[in-house]
């Protein structure tokens, strides 16, 4: 596997995003700097911890298919990469989390009252460099922001009457997970001046693997072996937060599984985890959201087809391709 993490990538394409993500990651650490020490230490926090960047290497991707030399889409980049980043200072202290990206959270850290302080702080960051670039940018990340909120507000009232609990938890997914990636695409794409259709095809593509980038999570709590994945298994299920998995496994209500299903609607112990993981492993229900993730990665790539044939149409193609075996 090359340095991006997307297989079988055209070599000069490889470069052009390796060095295209260097100046995102310059600009993300210059842009965070500020008077108040305490302020660049918290926010510097998890950008050092490091990260899949998937976001900002999709808004290079998209803007593969017009001008991508335009320094406006590494801003945009950046406002992707640091909108997640806040989100997840304010995921954290909702949460309760005490590790993120391997290290201890800022909520754990210093207290919940500076982590959310710091989320703000980047938000503040991110509307700065957007009005760099132009109004439109400004109402983009605005609505796109509207509905990772949302999304969270959504997860935390619970389903509405009338929706399953699965359709339920996938508008959450879209919301929360899938509007800022296809953001990332959205940007690329118009910065770069492409055409409106692929404007629009990269931006419902950009939402596809941002559920299937969910889904994938959800198998890895399950299925994944800790040293391959980097994702230590179970940690959705200590935390009894909802994953596609075993919100399968309760919508089926097999009787032969109803120990386990009891067991699914709270937290799981450290003395219950590993035998709770077992019968995940061996359950049907794994198997169906497995083929669930496929054909959202076969609904994604088809959005591609009428993309002309480039070495970028073949990467998004293969980045999807990885997004979904990174579950197996």
């Amino acid at each position: 596997m090359n340095k991006i993490g997307i297989p079988n990538l055209d070599i000069q394409l490889e470069q052009s995003l390796i060095s295209d993500l260097k100046k995102v990651e310059d600009l993300m650490r210059s842009h965070i700097k500020g008077d108040y020490p305490l302020v660049v230490e918290t926010s510097r926090h998890l950008v050092e911890a490091g990260g899949k960047r998937l976001r900002p290497l999709l808004t290079l991707l998209a803007a593969q298919f017009g001008d991508a030399s335009n320094y406006d889409i590494i801003k945009a980049a950046v406002c992707c990469e640091l909108t997640h980043l806040a989100t997840l200072y304010h995921d954290d202290v909702m949460d309760d989390a005490a590790l993120r990206r391997g290290v201890i959270s800022a909520n754990k850290k210093w207290d919940n009252a500076v982590a959310i302080l710091t989320g703000d702080y980047l938000f503040s960051k991110v509307s700065d460099m957007l009005a760099e670039i132009g109004p439109e940018a400004v109402k983009l990340q605005a609505k796109t922001f509207e509905r990772l909120v949302i999304g969270q507000i959504k997860e935390t009232q619970g389903k509405s009457e009338g929706l399953s609990q699965i359709d339920h938890y996938m508008k959450v997914v879209a919301d929360k997970t899938g509007s800022l990636i296809a953001t990332s695409a959205r940007f690329g794409a118009l910065l770069s001046g492409a055409s409106m259709e692929v404007v629009e095809t990269l931006t419902k593509f950009g939402e596809k693997i941002g559920i299937a980038f969910q889904v994938a999570d959800d198998l890895l709590d399950i299925a994944s072996n800790e040293t391959a994945s980097g994702k230590t298994p179970g940690t959705d299920l200590k935390e009894g937060i909802p994953t596609l998995v075993t919100l399968f496994v309760i919508a089926e209500n097999d009787p032969a599984d109803q120990q386990l299903i009891e067991k699914l609607k709270k937290p799981i112990s450290d003395d219950d985890l590993s035998n709770v993981i077992t019968e995940l492993r061996n359950n049907k229900a794994l198997k169906k959201v497995q083929d669930y993730l496929g054909d959202v990665a076969r609904d994604a790539n088809k959005l591609l087809v009428d993309l002309p044939d480039s070495p970028a149409k073949s990467a998004l193609e293969n980045l999807t391709f990885a997004l979904v075996n990174r579950s197996t």
